[in-house]
């Protein structure tokens, strides 16, 4: 699928510093303009329990090396989004164009409202992931589907922070496994992606997409706009697949990453 005259509004801003304790988050649920939102509404409680644990709102700093009790010393915040856990160990993925560059420092708040320190580990500019390390974070990983395909149609749901709105659950549902050529935008870029169909905002770039089992099958990149900058109520989502593959080369991944990895969202039915 082609899409042409697009512009790509991307996530990213700064923000102000936060408190270490700002209690649990609660979802404000957004069905959008698609016959998937009526498939998973009823089952968003239950979807979102189970998720939610594996989410975090990320606030990155340009300075290393600082604790929280020197936080008067940071630099101010360069970027935020969303990022979610993948394993145990504390390392969270990202979008490459919120966590700028390795050695950066990390501000993540979890499901319970608490903050934790991190570091940005590395950084893939060509296909707009990163990879976090959190000090003392134990949430609960996301699980990834068996295989990064997905049809037109089927339901999906993100979940994101936009900046000056609280934590939303995003309902959407699959418009194409394929863009149909790269895109590139200040340094960042993807080969392809996912196109969905959702309304998203600023400040979800990151965010985990999941599908209607609450498994992990991509990661918020960008939103849509028109050459006039009309929203388009699409979005693009790096594949699993390439998630995977990105874990696998950085950390000691599970045996389900690993599966994961070794296929190739190019080869999924058209």
């Amino acid at each position: 699928m082609q899409f042409r005259g697009l512009l790509l509004a991307l996530a990213l801003a700064g923000c102000s510093t936060t408190t270490d304790v700002d209690g649990p988050r609660a979802f404000n649920v957004q069905t959008g303009f698609t016959p998937a939102g009526v498939a998973l509404s009823s089952s968003m409680p239950d979807l979102v329990a189970r998720t939610n644990p594996s989410y975090v709102t990320l606030i990155v700093h340009k300075e290393q090396g600082k604790t929280r009790e020197a936080q008067d010393t940071l630099a101010d915040a360069v970027t935020s989004g969303s990022g979610f856990l993948i394993d145990k160990a504390g390392h969270v993925v990202t979008a490459g164009h919120v966590a700028v560059a390795p050695g950066n420092t990390v501000s993540a708040r979890a499901a319970n409202g608490r903050l934790y320190e991190g570091t940005v580990v590395d950084v893939k500019r060509d296909n707009d992931m990163a990879l976090l390390r959190l000090s003392g974070f134990g949430g609960s990983p996301v699980v990834p589907a068996a295989s990064p395909c997905m049809a037109s149609g089927d339901a999906i749901f993100s979940l994101g922070k936009p900046h000056a709105q609280g934590d939303t659950a995003r309902i959407g549902e699959v418009q194409s496994m394929s863009f149909g050529r790269a895109v590139t935008y200040n340094n960042f870029g993807y080969p392809d992606a996912v196109v969905l169909r959702m309304s998203t905002r600023k400040g979800e770039s990151g965010g985990p997409v999941f599908n209607s089992k609450g498994e992990l099958t991509g990661m918020l990149v960008s939103t849509l706009s028109d050459g006039n900058g009309k929203p388009l109520h699409l979005a693009h989502a790096v594949s699993s697949d390439r998630i995977g593959q990105f874990i696998c080369k950085n950390t000691s991944c599970s045996a389900r990453w690993r599966t994961l990895a070794a296929q190739n969202v190019r080869n999924c039915p058209a």
